[in-house]
């Protein structure tokens, strides 16, 4: 456990856990900070006690309760962070809100406390102070209490609560906890285990998205803007934050901050945010990094809500630049205050009522229904522009830069409850929480598709970027998208390319596509590029022939979309490609338009591809009200390759939506304490190589049984083991140099006899030098698999599989899902490498017990999950086969357990 100890010289004050201390959004989307009480908050919480109205403190302590006696005020600020424990919401240096928990005396008599024998509970109260009274902090302090106890060994709270006291009843009874109550003279007694539940997990996520979400909302939803730094000087980026405010008009007041000049742009200017006589909710900081300091005091002055800090110089500009940033972060937040940045390009909101430009790109693309979330703010500007020019019409836009403080993880937040996005792009340098990420982006993807570019791809390879030591791995990046169902690009022409076909047309049914074109050659190329993705023909291409009018092409398009056509069938598609060469003789855009026309009420998507013709993209665009592009439009390509590929990836993307959700169930017979335990007999947070036996014992509790084996030294002992367990047996070497060669020179398969025994063990001790050897009941025979327990210096634990073999490992033919699994995630593990054929019958061979693979896949999920001390799990090999599955061989090393924030109490 981690702890933070008084500061050299400081007043001795009790240590407690660093983890403890969290920033959280509230439910208005402010930010509170959150920590345990020291003694000198002593000041802090008798001003705070003194702002509470007579009737919250009346609800509190059952009484008046006026002032606190210096002998309470010692108890309440004198904690031991385990029998008692209390924390604090800050904002700034004043405490809006208390939250503790007293451990109760144990069966054992009236000296027992919580943490000794027979004790497990212990009294939770908390009080908010009147102003700050329905932001949800009472629910957040209950949260990290729970947390706190579950730690210290607690399993259930109790609460005494005054009848009348409606909103302490509601905090309790919304917790998603199972609250038994009874009723005494005036006052309600409640009770209730702690131990996270289904409903409790949902409770928690449901306010976490709602407050981030509205956290975002109120940054790209401002009443008022100040550019601090607005400068008169048209090459400075004050000058073009503020220029580009104005010309976008931006629905409300926009405020100069320039302390030399009396106007910018014809806008009044004021020496600073405090001289503003009016409230601001968000400010764009353009001043050099030096001066960020004094920003930041008169922005915590005035209460602004966010910063938008495009400076740069903090991060980017090595180690003391990176301790500016988490400084100026860590007292934004303790103020409540949002920081996108620094080195940002800035926000923006199309919205009509808003029409919000705060960044530092002059133009932004039309108004559509796309939020894009860029992590780079170099390429903000080249991303809008690009975005501009393919037709894209974008909701909203942030670019994070340094990504300090929001992040695309609050984006994705806001994106799944906004009525204006249906599409959400990303361009990824890094992942700050990637389980988190996982979970958001799976939970988003069901209803809005995910495009997103990971930069980095290579960047193992690159000393400049090896030597950062940001831990990259691309199977781990792959892994998460899949499982999320985010369509993943590698380029940003891909991820347009993409996002127009999501924008504009119906995700398609099938993979059946319909080829439609005026060249044989033509239709050919496209057939060939959409089998290379995957896709299947609807047919042959249909070619209208080189001189057709545009008439005749519409009549191909509509039969080929499905429509009734002259032959009065329908061709059975899911989805449509047109590629043209208009003719010379007739400009290409009657061919565009007579093509939208025909699939106006098409609901299957039809991409086109016009070569050799101008004007071709805009009379495909059906026009909104603001002039641009909206659905029904027809995404137009240049070349056929990029429309095929286009249409694949959105067809794989509707083909995982279209899957059942999948469950994070559990499977029987878990014996889950029984195995913690276990872990903290073999070695606890030390990194420690189980023995056989450990690993054996720690396996059946989680029900996977070793096929039964026997270490020996010496022919007679491994003959009377293998005896004692029974012929056939497997003799095996000890070392895994020997056992895992593809000549299986160190195993010696269904030996029958005693005299088989002595001579496997003289060739294995030949071959070793050493007279040790296993003796192992032989399984029935199946396909060798291996199924393993991956450490990702990212995403913590990842399951690795794939079956046995040099040609395999060659290959690197080995699936990824990221901890944790659910059954879909099971089911497509064992289904995804390219030899996993081999398990379903592949020439007429007997088909494995798949359901027995998945099952075993869900069992070493939850070790990976219940278990962090686990690092690594290699079970190999697993014989699969008809009877089921039989794992031959397990090796599990124990560790410190990685970080897991996403497994605790809401935090930023």
């Amino acid at each position: 456990m981690t702890e933070v100890d008084p500061a050299p010289g400081a007043e001795a004050q009790p240590s407690y856990p660093r983890h403890w201390e969290a920033d959280v959004v509230a439910s208005d989307g402010g930010i509170v900070h959150l920590r345990p009480i020291l003694p000198s908050d002593a000041d802090a919480l008798v001003r705070f006690h003194a702002s509470l109205s007579e009737r919250t403190r009346y609800l509190r302590f059952f009484g008046h309760y006026p002032r606190i006696p210096p002998r309470d005020l010692e108890r309440f600020t004198r904690v031991d962070h385990h029998t008692r424990v209390a924390f604090i919401c800050l904002l700034g240096d004043e405490i809006i809100a208390v939250g503790r928990y007293e451990g109760l005396p144990g069966e054992g008599g009236p000296g027992d406390t919580a943490g000794t024998e027979g004790s497990d509970s212990a009294e939770v109260a908390f009080v908010v102070r009147d102003s700050h009274q329905g932001r949800g902090l009472g629910s957040i302090l209950l949260e990290h209490l729970a947390a706190a106890a579950r730690e210290n060994g607690l399993r259930r709270f109790v609460a005494e609560v005054l009848i009348e006291n409606h909103q302490m009843v509601r905090v309790f009874r919304d917790a998603g906890y199972q609250v038994s109550r009874t009723f005494d003279e005036g006052t309600l007694h409640l009770e209730f285990d702690i131990d996270p539940t289904e409903r409790s997990l949902a409770v928690r996520d449901s306010r976490e998205q709602r407050a981030e979400a509205r956290s975002v909302h109120n940054l790209l939803h401002p009443t008022s803007v100040a550019v601090i730094g607005a400068s008169t000087d048209p090459a400075k980026i004050g000058h073009a934050a503020l220029s580009n405010l104005l010309r976008a008009n931006f629905s409300g007041p926009v405020y100069p901050v320039n302390p030399e000049a009396r106007s910018v742009r014809g806008v009044r200017a004021y020496g600073s945010v405090t001289d503003i006589p009016d409230a601001v909710d968000l400010a764009v900081v353009a001043v050099p990094a030096a001066g960020i300091d004094t920003v930041m005091d008169s922005c915590l002055a005035k209460g602004v809500k966010a910063l938008v800090l495009m400076s740069a110089g903090f991060a980017d500009a090595g180690e003391g630049g990176l301790v500016a940033e988490r400084r100026l972060v860590a007292e934004a937040r303790a103020h409540g205050m949002r920081v996108v940045g620094p080195n940002a390009l800035g926000v923006a909101n199309t919205d009509s009522e808003i029409r919000l430009n705060a960044t530092l790109a002059p133009d932004l693309p039309g108004r559509g229904r796309v939020g894009f979330f860029s992590q780079s703010g170099a390429l903000g500007i080249a991303i809008l522009a690009a975005a501009k020019e393919r037709g894209l019409g974008l909701s909203t836009f942030v670019s994070a830069g340094n990504r300090a403080d929001l992040s695309g993880n609050d984006l994705l937040q806001y994106w799944q409850t906004d009525p204006a996005t249906d599409v959400v792009l990303l361009y990824l340098e890094t992942f700050g929480n990637p389980r988190k990420f996982a979970r958001l982006a799976r939970r988003l993807a069901r209803t809005k598709p995910i495009v997103a570019v990971k930069s980095g791809r290579h960047s193992a390879a690159v000393p400049a970027f090896a030597a950062s030591g940001v831990p990259i791995d691309e199977a781990s990046v792959q892994a998460l998208f899949e499982q999320a169902g985010v369509i993943r690009v590698e380029t940003l022409s891909q991820l347009f390319d993409t996002a127009l076909l999501l924008a504009y047309q119906p995700l398609p049914a099938g993979p059946r596509v319909a080829v439609v074109g005026n060249s044989t050659a033509l239709g050919l190329l496209v057939g060939d590029a959409l089998l290379d993705e995957g896709m299947e023909l609807a047919g042959p291409p249909v070619d209208v022939g080189a001189s057709a009018p545009p008439e005749e092409l519409a009549a191909a398009v509509a039969w080929a979309i499905g429509d009734a056509g002259a032959s009065g069938e329908a061709a059975g598609a899911d989805a449509l490609v047109v590629v043209f060469v208009p003719p010379i003789a007739v400009p290409g855009a009657a061919y565009a338009r007579a093509l939208r026309e025909a699939v106006a009420r098409a609901d299957k998507p039809v991409v086109a591809v016009f070569l050799a013709a101008e004007g071709v993209p805009a009379e495909l665009a059906v026009p909104r009200e603001d002039g641009g592009p909206g659905p029904g439009s027809v995404p137009s390509y240049p070349s056929p390759e990029r429309a095929a590929a286009a249409l694949a990836r959105v067809s794989r993307y509707a083909r995982w939506r279209s899957r059942p959700v999948g469950q994070f169930v559990c499977p029987p017979g878990l014996y889950t304490e029984q195995a913690r335990e276990l872990v903290e007999r073999f070695g606890g947070g030390a990194r420690t190589e189980l023995s056989d036996e450990q690993a054996v014992d720690l396996l059946a509790c989680f029900g996977i049984a070793v096929v039964d084996f026997r270490r020996v030294s010496g022919a007679d002992a491994a003959v009377a083991a293998a005896e004692e367990l029974g012929y056939p047996v497997v003799l095996k070497a000890v070392g895994d140099r020997w056992r895992h060669r593809t000549d299986l020179v160190g195993v010696h398969l269904d030996v029958g006899t005693s005299g088989g025994v002595r001579r496997a063990h003289a060739d294995i001790a030949r071959l070793t030098g050493s007279g040790e050897a296993y003796v192992q009941r032989m399984a029935p025979k199946g396909v060798s698999c291996v199924l393993e327990v991956v450490d990702d210096p990212s995403f913590g634990s990842l399951l690795s599989f794939g079956l046995s073999g040099m040609a395999t490992e060659l290959l690197g033919d080995r699936a990824f899902r990221v901890v944790p699994v659910s059954d879909q995630d099971a089911a497509a593990l064992v289904r995804a490498p390219r030899a996993a054929p081999l398990l379903a019958g592949y020439r007429g061979t007997e088909p494995v017990r798949l359901d027995a693979l998945e099952e075993l896949v869900l069992r070493v999920g939850r070790i990976a999950e219940d278990l962090p001390q686990v690092r690594s799990l290699a079970l190999d090999p697993v014989l699969a086969s008809a009877e089921g599955v039989f794992v031959a061989g397990a090796r599990i090393v124990l560790g410190p357990p990685p970080t897991r924030r996403e497994s605790g109490p809401r935090r930023i």
